[in-house]
């Protein structure tokens, strides 16, 4: 039986994907649930799993090209394995018909150790007709160089007396292929070569995400009225909050305590104090969320993605850590899924891993706020009247200005930088 793959719902915002990586090529055999097909949407990249057990006879949309939701891009063919297991004998079991425990592994292994026996019973038998003929090439080598236009005499053979074989033959069209695929390669627009010989330019298709982000940005910049505010925290407690009890919360939760779930912390009490910033503004109505749901910025493996912590009001400072550990790692390996990449009521994009001084980051609509994170450097900077060295970041709000006043900015900042400067705050829930 023919069974479909149809591009999957996902999500009421989502209604085109583009296919990418094929993960089985037509021929394979899959079992229920096997992933086939990556495909990119704005958000994120998902697989496609196999709805049924069978084997991959066609692929209708190639990668890089777009599907609509419920599209169909390959067929499955959940009867061609056992159709072929039974033209094997009566003695040989479909893979339908074997114990459960048996592996698709084990199948193909079979299925290879089967096909190995038939090629040297055909090699034995060449190499019979081709010593009675003396002929230096074998039939079956000689068809396939035949059909190709490839000359027998550049074709080393590996056979008694230098007997070129079917396994030289496709050797050779193998070689052919190399060159002539590399030459087929869709071509990329570029600018004519510079004197060194070297391409200019290159012109690469954006991916989803990154029309997305693209469209996303532009989209906060052309319909808020964007303001950033600074201020910056002495980082001085939280560093060694952090060396005093690193180890200690390392051992007993399995992760490392990061400067991020402070800022976290820090920012849901500033937004308790100030829900406003956590609202956001539809037609001539301002919503207020009841809950603090933070967006974190990650670069993923195929662009930033911005995973979103929910409640993070209910959350230790153990969860925190915890969650964005398993956000940072599935975003490298394009694993999120649609929920946990939408919904967040404020963003904290953390540049200064990368070693950002100071910037000013844009909102993510429809949310009113970001909190962008900067470099920890060492300063100097007034104290009681005397010059000091201390680990000082720069931080960054950016609001929108028709929901949010200045005056609410301004003391909201402060608040999450009181509460990063003295951290017994945090655990105080002051």
């Amino acid at each position: 039986m023919i069974v479909e793959i149809k591009v999957p719902d996902l999500g009421e915002s989502i209604n085109e994907v583009e296919i990418g990586e094929w993960l089985v090529e037509v021929g394979d055999w899959v079992n229920v649930d096997d992933d086939l097909v990556a495909v990119d949407s704005d958000k994120a990249t998902v697989e496609i799993p196999s709805p049924q057990a069978g084997v991959l006879v066609e692929i209708i949309k190639k990668q890089g090209e777009p599907a609509a939701i419920g599209e169909v891009v390959g067929r499955l063919d959940t009867e061609k394995e056992e159709a072929e297991s039974d033209g094997g004998g009566a003695g040989e079991k479909t893979e339908s018909e074997a114990p459960a425990g048996k592996s698709k592994e084990r199948v193909a292994k079979t299925t290879t150790r089967a096909s190995e026996d038939t090629d040297t019973a055909t090699t034995e038998a060449e190499e019979t007709e081709e010593l009675a003929d003396n002929n230096m090439v074998m039939p079956a080598a000689a068809r396939i160089l035949g059909e190709l236009g490839i000359d027998a005499d550049g074709v080393e053979g590996t056979g008694p007396g230098g007997r070129v074989l079917k396994e030289d033959a496709l050797k050779a069209v193998e070689k052919s292929k190399a060159p002539q695929e590399k030459k087929e390669q869709p071509p990329s627009a570029k600018t004519p070569q510079g004197n060194d010989g070297q391409e200019e330019e290159e012109r690469v298709a954006m991916t989803p995400i990154r029309r997305t982000i693209a469209s996303r940005l532009l989209e906060a910049k052309q319909n808020m009225a964007l303001l950033t505010t600074f201020n910056e925290a002495d980082m001085s407690e939280v560093k060694r909050f952090r060396s005093q009890f690193g180890k200690d919360f390392n051992e007993k939760y399995g992760i490392r305590l990061g400067f991020m779930s402070f800022f976290i912390k820090a920012s849901v009490a500033a937004l308790l104090d100030f829900p406003v910033v956590n609202a956001r503004i539809e037609g001539n109505e301002i919503v207020y969320r009841r809950s603090c749901d933070i967006g974190v910025a990650i670069g993923g493996g195929k662009g930033l993605v911005v995973p979103v912590l929910r409640r993070a009001e209910t959350m230790s400072f153990a969860g925190i850590e915890q969650q964005i550990g398993d956000f940072a790692e599935r975003a490298q390996a394009n694993k999120l899924s649609m929920d946990e990449l939408s919904g967040g009521s404020f963003t904290i994009s953390n540049g200064g891993v990368y070693g950002s001084l100071l910037s000013t980051p844009i909102v993510n609509p429809p949310q009113s706020a970001i909190l962008g994170l900067h470099a920890i450097q060492d300063r100097p900077v007034a104290i009681d009247g005397e010059v000091v060295i201390r680990p000082m970041m720069y931080l960054a709000l950016t609001y929108d200005h028709r929901i949010i006043d200045g005056r609410e900015a301004v003391t909201f900042l402060r608040g999450i930088k009181e509460r990063i400067e003295n951290p017994q705050k945090l655990l105080l829930e002051i």
